[in-house]
């Protein structure tokens, strides 16, 4: 289960299993919500979303739109960090 690597031409792509899967960001926007005390009807008109999006959301729908959800994620407070891998300086 460590990384794989491959390589399509010049450019070298490493792949690790997933940290937060769909599923796990939706139980993690679930608690959050319910801690705040928050519906899920109160929280997809608040965000600007719909119920149907909240409900698939906190089930882990892999096909939810991106920016809806950052959008969620932001009306709750929930703070997300991408970190780019380094990049190896290559001699050519």
């Amino acid at each position: 289960m460590g990384e794989t690597e491959a390589q399509h031409s010049r450019t070298v792509i490493y792949t690790r299993p997933m940290k937060y899967t769909t599923q796990a960001i939706g139980q993690i926007i679930r608690q959050n919500r319910k801690r705040l005390g928050v519906t899920q009807k109160d929280l997809a008109l608040t965000s600007g979303t719909g119920l149907r999006f909240v409900i698939d959301l906190e089930k882990g729908k892999e096909t939810c739109q991106i920016g809806k959800a950052l959008t969620v994620l932001q009306t709750l407070g929930i703070q997300i960090a991408l970190t780019p891998p380094a990049v190896s300086e290559s001699k050519e």
